[in-house]
């Protein structure tokens, strides 16, 4: 099968594309490569560097299934740009789903995220219930759904809401609560947590990555699924941590008490089964810095990142 992967150079991608060529999958990565590219050469690997809003620069001759997983990731980032963002992680979609719907593209699939609901009190966070995003980027999540559910009749749709991933990738991310909280531990001696009551859905970056397989092996599963298996206190995070690293936490007030939970019983219920824990990521993360294969770096931190490098100056 030959696929193509919007945003293949992040994090995600990372981990999804060498799955893909293991199984015998021709791949396409498209990624403006702001934090790199860290793939080795792969006879079945083309890497395209180009910006996704320049819909001409997509190649989609004879791509059989779209994962899309282009965005500019996550609320902090999202709103350093909001025009930036609405063009990457909106228009953008759209353009590409018309795009596919016209070169006869029978499969998309799409990362949107557990954080379009907004603030639940509801302890079952399920597909069926009203969105109300309240950053950038979850807005232009919600949007490019819906979009996406409008070419149903012409292709097979999947929709993934996943909770925070966690786990190591070679393209790391520090600023996810998991990741975060495991450095601070090994970089710093000590963690740092604002509020702490803070609940979050995770997801382990192998889960949600063998998700999009299981996606491409069943079309018939069509439709939005939450994908979150771990709803998860901040401070609960901390202790985990502090399990493997004994080291002291520090409570702060926090002046974002939000907190995000999301039931993820529909995927289940399809055959999916989760393999890994937050304290898998906990350990491998760990794993992989004693080994001196992870660091503590900018290029880590999206926000940091970008503040540093494509956005130097932008303010929201």
């Amino acid at each position: 099968m030959k696929i193509l992967v919007t945003g293949g150079c992040g994090y995600k991608g990372h981990v999804l594309i060498p799955k893909l060529l293991a199984r015998g999958d021709q791949v396409i990565a498209l990624d403006t490569q702001w934090f790199g590219n860290y793939f080795a050469e792969h006879p079945n690997l083309t890497i395209v560097k180009a910006d996704v809003c320049q819909i001409e620069s997509i190649p989609l001759d004879g791509v059989d299934c779209i994962i899309h997983l282009s965005s500019i990731a996550n609320d902090p980032c999202g709103d350093l740009n909001p025009k930036l963002t609405w063009e990457v992680s909106a228009l953008a979609t759209m353009q590409l789903a018309d795009k596919a719907k016209r070169v006869g593209i029978k499969h998309f699939i799409y990362a949107s995220s557990g954080s379009v609901y907004g603030v639940k009190e509801e302890l079952q966070v399920t597909e069926d219930l009203e969105l109300k995003p309240i950053s950038e980027y979850n807005k232009t999540k919600m949007v490019a759904e819906r979009v996406l559910l409008s070419y149903q009749d012409d292709m097979v749709v999947q929709i993934v809401r996943p909770a925070t991933v966690c786990g190591y990738s070679p393209r790391m991310r520090l600023d996810v609560s998991v990741n975060m909280l495991t450095m601070q531990a090994l970089s710093k001696g000590k963690i740092t947590v604002f509020g702490g009551k803070q609940v979050r859905p995770n997801i382990h970056i192998d889960d949600i990555t063998d998700l999009y397989l299981y996606l491409i092996d069943h079309p018939e599963v069509t439709g939005v699924y939450n994908a979150g298996f771990e709803n998860i206190s901040i401070l609960d995070i901390a202790n985990l941590v502090t399990k493997f690293i004994p080291v002291e936490i520090t409570v702060t007030e926090s002046n974002d008490p939000r907190s995000y939970r999301v039931n993820s019983d529909k995927l289940l219920a399809t055959g999916f089964k989760p393999k890994k824990k937050v304290e898998d990521a906990i350990g491998e993360i760990i794993e992989k810095f004693r080994q001196g294969a992870l660091k503590d770096e900018d290029r880590y931190y999206n926000l940091k990142w970008m503040q540093q490098t494509v956005l130097q100056g932008t303010s929201a």
